[in-house]
């Protein structure tokens, strides 16, 4: 069955009376469109908002919600609605009719017989939240940062109001709130572009007046920029995508002092050097965050591609070609912000995902890269010893090699732990093969 376009509706914006035209979902089904269940859980489905002047609203409007894998069929009528118990009936059996047609010949029915009813929203979300074995705290907590998101966008019209708001809520405004947000954005179809954009604006706005809670410490950039002074122009390339996180506004003003310095104190040749140095490093950083960019892009794509299909893993498997290290590193993104959301029935299917992804991986490394990730994962050197002598028909001139390649690569992080490490592998593999 295609997907269900949302319905046309023209509205008049309550706060400036400008009139507009928005779309509204009467039929939630997730098993055909499974994008709009996170969207109808954060409070995004259904929100119009005025282009004039940015206020949103909930739009009352029956619903249906439909999950054939839960046998859930619930039923939404705002009380305001007023609707007559025909008007309600006629409806429930349109849209039952409707999801029977699209559902397979073997698929179990009983269940739309007989819809639970539901007069609010948060009573239909609790009872969604329920079918997925969310917990009482959960729900509470997500209920929490769903009208603080809220609150934020309503105060939106009035920078005054919104900085009032943000420091008067700030102990509530945690990294786990910040990734709710995120969820939310993400989780926001492209359908509903005026309720996503408000949600982007909350959170530029909530950067703007609170700063980056990520943002690296002075002293983390201080020594990113004596160590991006000190590197060759051979290993520059590498140490600033090894460094990217610390490359930020103040980074480029500590730079900027430094030309300054160097300058008055008449090293015309260093701040020249310098100069050329923060040329190079800009160049670089765009090139890294473009390419960053287009892999989040086709990671993200890739999940949304197999989540929408019956068996995500065995539709990962048929992608092979295009899960690597990098779709991993998108993947574990998401998870970690489904975590901090609380959103217990994504983290699982992210967790799904992602133990595939790596099976597909390992599957394509050779002997050599399989056999020196089991050395790195043993706890002790004197295990990675032990693991050698049981494996000597596994040691040969190519272990050798990418062991000490490794080492390079990890000396180049500044990252001398482990660099030590595959040497010392290194050394012991080379005395047992000659």
């Amino acid at each position: 069955m295609p997907p269900v376009a949302p319905q046309p509706v023209q509205l008049t914006c309550p706060s400036c009376g400008t009139a507009f035209r928005t779309g509204i979902y009467t039929l939630v089904d997730v098993t055909q469109q499974p994008e709009l269940k996170p969207a109808l859980l954060g409070g995004q489905l259904n929100v119009a908002v005025c282009p004039n002047c940015r206020t949103a609203s909930m739009l009352g409007a029956p619903m249906v919600y439909h999950d054939a894998e839960k046998q859930l069929f619930l039923l939404y009528f705002p009380q305001e609605l007023n609707s007559r118990p025909e008007d309600q009936e006629r409806f429930v059996g349109e849209a039952s009719t409707f999801i029977m047609r699209s559902l397979p010949a073997e698929a179990p029915r009983a269940y739309l017989l007989a819809p639970r009813r539901f007069l609010t929203i948060p009573s239909l979300i609790d009872a969604i939240f329920e079918g997925d074995g969310i917990s009482r705290e959960s729900l509470d907590r997500q209920r929490q940062q769903v009208e603080l998101i809220s609150e934020l966008a309503s105060a939106l019209v009035d920078e005054d109001q919104f900085k009032t708001l943000v420091h008067t809520r700030r102990a509530e405004l945690t990294p786990e709130f910040l990734a709710t947000l995120a969820a939310f954005i993400d989780a926001t179809p492209l359908t509903q572009g005026d309720s996503r954009g408000l949600l982007i604006q909350v959170q530029e706005s909530l950067l703007a007046v609170m700063g980056d809670p990520d943002a690296p410490s002075d002293d983390e950039v201080a020594a990113t920029v004596e160590r991006l002074i000190a590197v060759s122009d051979d290993d520059l390339e590498f140490t600033v995508g090894d460094q990217r996180d610390m490359i930020d506004y103040g980074f480029y003003q500590l730079w900027t002092e430094r030309i300054e310095a160097a300058e008055a104190a008449g090293n015309t040749e260093e701040a020249t050097r310098l100069s050329e140095r923060r040329a190079n490093i800009l160049t670089i950083v765009e090139d890294i965050d473009r390419q960053a960019q287009a892999i989040f892009e086709a990671g993200n794509a890739l999940i949304g591609e197999i989540f929408e299909l019956p068996d995500p893993v065995a539709a990962l498997n048929e992608r092979a070609d295009r899960v690597d290290e990098s779709f991993v590193m998108v993947l574990s993104a998401n998870a970690a912000a489904a975590q901090r959301a609380g959103r217990d029935d994504l983290l699982a299917r992210f967790e799904q995902i992602g133990e595939a992804a790596i099976a597909i991986i390992h599957a394509r490394l050779t002997p050599e890269e399989r056999f020196i990730n089991e050395l790195l994962m043993v706890e002790t050197p004197q295990e990675a010893t032990k693991l050698l002598r049981k494996n000597v028909a596994k040691i040969n001139p190519t272990l050798i090699k990418q062991l000490n390649e490794l080492a390079d690569q990890e000396e180049k992080r500044a990252n001398k732990p482990t660099a030590d490490r595959l040497r010392q592998l290194a050394r012991e593999s080379g005395a047992m093969l000659f």
